[in-house]
């Protein structure tokens, strides 16, 4: 295993950050890159990443890693060290406001009027053209802040992996998925190693988030190469929301961890008897199906269901109180669904997002994730 160190801009004198990340195997095959906490007060991938570099520690002393696995164990060093007023602020960048999980770079069309007079009838060497093409544009791409360079250098580790998993958590929430609907036939088997309840798909959600920067190009390359080139869908990308906040345990951890190895496995990047396929514990629904409750006035906030409940259309989830006028609003799922995510706050304001309840029809349009 290979430790390489990237050092961030610098965005003050004497302040310097710098990313670390894991290298197991050999570059020239197939790779995968798993990274955690991008959003850095999401705790659950650090443990997970933990176990498995451990697992894969053991797998490179043996030989047995037939491919390249990137691991980085902790994305985020810039929101690991926001603390205000004792808090952990690690969704957004104090400086900007802005969502480390948003707003990362396209370099779709510059790559692909750079090899387009090289593309031809073979995807595979199509396929090896366009992520070499794809990675020193990313690299050559300028960055004026610590943050834009963070995002530069996660994109440059990962931006030609077969597989990237990026590892997130809710608040308080099942094992679920996001990913881009091409990437679901692919993605179907991890959804069944992780035990995932429910994968939501959509065909570019918005703001550009990690996971989609990763994957979305390989689609919109074919849908601008049409039937001249053959162009596959070469990534599998895939937030991993790792139930919880508070799921933080040695039991979770190390079971999400041996699942990942299984997959990676099944996938052909492990030697070893591949694993039989789990049964599917989920399934998959549209991203514009899964619909946020919101509370229209401010009051102590109290669950009437757990997550994992199937729910109606018009079922009451959850009692917002006004502790002054003891006036109790009710408020009510607004479609048949799996509740899948809650917010662990319990005091609410007026228009707060408090749960997530994923339905079977795209109801919603335009950008499709929060805040």
């Amino acid at each position: 295993m290979q430790v390489v160190r990237h050092p961030l801009l610098s965005p003050t004198p004497g302040t310097q950050r710098e990313l670390v990340s894991l290298h197991y195997g050999k570059p020239g095959g197939p790779k995968a890159y798993v990274q955690a906490s991008l959003h850095a007060d999401e705790l659950p991938g650090m443990l997970v990443a933990h176990h498995l570099r451990g697992l894969l520690d053991a797998l490179d002393a043996a030989g047995q890693i037939t491919g390249e696995i990137v691991l980085v164990p902790m994305a985020n060093p810039v929101g690991l060290s926001q603390f205000l007023l004792h808090g952990h602020q690690g969704r957004f960048e104090l400086t900007t406001g802005e969502n480390f999980n948003r707003h990362y770079p396209d370099q779709i069309e510059a790559v692909a009027q750079a090899v387009e007079s090289q593309l031809s009838g073979d995807a595979a060497a199509n396929v090896a053209l366009l992520r070499q093409a794809l990675k020193a544009a990313v690299l050559a791409s300028p960055v004026d802040t610590e943050l834009q360079s963070l995002r530069r250098t996660l994109m440059g580790l990962s931006c030609d992996a077969d597989i990237v998993l990026d590892l997130h958590c809710d608040a308080q929430a099942l094992m679920h998925l996001y990913t881009e609907t091409p990437c679901w036939p692919d993605c179907e088997p991890l959804a069944r190693f992780l035990r995932s309840r429910v994968a939501l798909l959509a065909q570019d959600s918005g703001d550009s988030p990690f996971d989609e920067a990763c994957s979305q190009v390989w689609w919109k390359w074919a849908a601008r190469f049409g039937d001249r080139f053959p162009i596959p869908q070469a990534c599998l990308s895939v937030t991993v929301e790792l139930r919880g906040a508070a799921d933080v345990t040695h039991e979770l951890a190390a079971a999400d961890a041996r699942h990942i190895v299984d997959f990676l496995r099944w996938r052909g990047l492990i030697a070893g008897e591949k694993p039989a396929l789990p049964e599917p514990v989920g399934d998959a629904r549209p991203l514009a199906g899964s619909m946020p409750i919101k509370a229209p006035v401010a009051g102590v906030l109290t669950f009437l269901k757990d997550v994992g409940a199937e729910v109606k259309a018009g079922e009451v989830l959850a009692h917002v109180i006004d502790p002054i006028t003891a006036q109790v609003t009710e408020l009510t799922s607004p479609v048949d669904g799996l509740f899948f995510a809650r917010d662990f706050v319990r005091f609410a304001s007026a228009g707060m997002r408090i749960a997530k309840v994923a339905g079977r029809e795209a109801l919603r349009t335009g950008k499709l994730l929060g805040a």
